[in-house]
């Protein structure tokens, strides 16, 4: 991926301020017969896991793959511990790696963003050893003791609200599109880092008021070197941390679009090999859906090779424009050819028909260069 790599950098050079986004993903190959899967959630279960890092802008544009770790789990062995490297370690050093990027990097500000499982006290400590070259914002899981006694939520949620927020929460894992209201509480605290010193953190808080009934309230506990004494500033934390749902789309697409969990091979260094290509293939689909919906008047020829966008009209048996389409034009018709109906009642393609979509363009644009060759041989 060190081509992709680059690229990304490229890109990530544009902006003052991006989002790195990490978390682990099971990848289930039960039943298949590859060498050296390990066990998953169950011990009956054989698969691997990715922790990747997936960078998008504040805005939700896709940047690319920073990095990513796959890795089998060792067997137990009967009530022994399970061998192998903690996993807890590929967060911090995914930290690591975000920071050393920042390094190369210095107009642009990272910020590692986390879930529950980034709640680790050594990614903490790890930030402030590297002077916080890049910011953390991870989702707080752990209700410390403070120094002076007393729990860390409960100082917290003491302390006066910095005001109100209001956004849509949209539909997922089972649950309807609906408004929500939280009240937003930050401090500054310090907290024990169990080296005989002290952290320096923010603990924001975001609590869902008047949540409708037979609703799980809607509760946001995040922890942040960053300081954020203001509404504004608290807001600017949370709308971050929402973009976190960015890198769950991202398994999505590689799961449900890529279909990586039916790839059928001998053993796991090809399984890896397969993965790296396939996570490019994911990002550039979820950046074609995103820009198309976001951006849809940009130039198609900024995403698209010629060959690839003229495709698309000839394949839908279109007449090819002189003058370089849209994004969103080119993007529909693409989807088209993966089974989006195009209907108005239909919104914009998701990422399964222009994934199905892309593999007919690739197919197309190989022959016709391979024809190419040959007429000009």
């Amino acid at each position: 991926m060190t081509a992709h790599r680059q690229a990304t950098m490229g890109r990530i050079r544009e902006h003052a301020v991006v989002l790195c986004l990490q978390d682990t993903t099971e990848l289930d190959y039960n039943g298949q017969a590859t060498a050296g899967l390990g066990p998953l959630s169950y011990e009956a279960q054989r698969g691997l896991y990715l922790h990747p890092t997936y960078v998008v802008t504040p805005q939700r544009e896709p940047l690319g793959v920073m990095n990513a770790w796959t890795w089998a789990r060792e067997f137990k062995q009967g009530d022994a511990p399970r061998g192998g490297v903690l996993e807890s370690v590929r967060w911090v050093e995914s930290y690591e790696r975000i920071a050393e990027q920042a390094g190369e990097l210095p107009g642009t500000r990272h910020v590692c963003i986390g879930d529950r499982e980034s709640d680790i006290l050594a990614l903490l400590v790890m930030a402030r050893k590297m002077n916080h070259a890049a910011d953390y914002l991870v989702r707080c899981q752990h209700n410390r003791v403070l120094p002076e006694g007393g729990k860390l939520w409960d100082g917290v949620m003491a302390s006066a609200p910095l005001g109100r927020i209001r956004f849509e929460m949209p539909a997922g894992r089972g649950r309807k599109a609906r408004a929500v209201e939280q009240e937003v509480r930050a401090q500054r605290v310090m907290l024990p880092d169990r080296q005989g010193g002290q952290l320096e953190v923010t603990c924001l808080i975001a609590s869902e008021v008047n949540a409708p009934a037979g609703t799980k309230p809607v509760v946001w506990r995040l922890l942040t070197n960053r300081v954020a004494s203001t509404l504004a500033a608290a807001v600017e934390l949370i709308d971050w941390y929402r973009a976190r749902w960015e890198i769950e789309l991202f398994f999505l697409v590689l799961k449900e679009g890529c279909r990586v969990e039916r790839l059928q091979l001998s053993d796991v260094g090809r399984l890896q090999t397969a993965l790296a290509l396939y996570m490019v293939i994911a990002w550039r689909i979820n950046r074609l859906m995103r820009l198309g919906r976001t951006l849809p008047d940009l130039p198609a020829d900024l995403l698209f090779e010629p060959d690839e966008w003229r495709a698309a009209f000839i394949l839908n048996k279109k007449p090819v424009p002189r003058q370089t389409p849209t994004l969103n034009t080119v993007v529909r018709l693409i989807a088209q050819r993966g089974g989006f109906l195009g209907r108005k009642h239909d919104g914009e393609p998701g990422a399964r028909t222009i994934w199905l979509g892309m593999q007919e363009i690739a197919i197309f644009v190989e022959g016709a260069r391979y024809a190419r060759q040959f007429n000009d041989g």
